[in-house]
């Protein structure tokens, strides 16, 4: 479990085809990097032992049906709607948090509390994804150094304090009763166990399959994460399995 339990990595990976590409010879802000290899090593054992499939074994399908997946991903995505919706709302974007507060509404009732998604498959109302850490970047604050989280896997120290401020700020945990407010922690995790379930082949070939896979997420993560920022300035073409090192 090397993903951020915002879409953090697991949407990094996902929109890996549509971003723009990394300069392998570009400097990273990574002054942590022999603590931040030793998390990584960790969190990729972690994920072996957890999610690891052989090829062989994907060939053979999912662990649990598709839509059984795809239901508990919708089912948390919708849960971090309120939050999105306040991050948007701080951001100054009035657009976005209208559309979001509609996707919020139309899951929460037409999608049964968020199993389905006829939002954006009929309303056409995607997911515009923010978080306290995009917060931040519009509000100026610096990124600060590349870190790799126990558990949570890449992000950067301006991302990192956007994590614990979307937990503590969490609308629906503020509001609902303790007990409540539990079981919705315990359904956006199942999400992201969900997500990894649905992208597994594509997580374990750059987890396990690189020849360094901690350059590919540092890479993956900080290209993938300017690339939703809009910061993103590269446009070359680029290979996941390819040594960053140009060895």
């Amino acid at each position: 479990m090397t993903f951020s339990i915002r879409p953090p990595l697991m949407l990094a990976l996902l929109a890996l085809t549509a971003c723009a590409a990394p300069n392998p010879s570009q400097e990273f802000n990574d002054p942590y990097e022999g603590v931040n290899k030793r998390t990584h090593a960790f969190n990729v054992a972690v994920d072996r032992a957890l999610f690891y499939r052989t090829p062989e074994q994907h060939a053979k399908g999912l662990p649990l049906p598709g839509p059984v997946l795809t239901s508990a991903s919708n089912f948390a995505s919708n849960l971090s709607l309120p939050g999105k919706f306040l991050n948007h709302m701080l951001q100054g974007e009035i657009e976005p948090a209208v559309k979001t507060t509609l996707r919020f509404a139309l899951n929460s009732t037409l999608g049964l509390g968020g199993l389905f998604d006829p939002a954006g498959s009929d309303f056409a109302l995607p997911e515009e994804d923010t978080d306290f850490g995009q917060t931040l970047h519009v509000w100026g604050a610096p990124e600060g150094a590349y870190v790799v989280l126990p558990i949570l896997g890449p992000s950067t120290e301006r991302d990192a304090v956007g994590e614990v401020v979307d937990m503590v700020l969490d609308p629906l945990g503020n509001v609902l009763p303790s007990k409540e407010a539990r079981a919705v922690t315990g359904a956006k995790v199942t999400g992201k166990v969900a997500d990894r379930e649905l992208n597994g082949e594509l997580v374990d070939s750059i987890l396990h399959g690189s020849a360094d896979s901690y350059a590919q997420m540092r890479l993956l993560y900080l290209q993938n994460r300017h690339y939703d920022l809009g910061i993103a300035t590269e446009t070359q073409d680029y290979d996941p399995y390819e040594d960053p090192y140009g060895r």
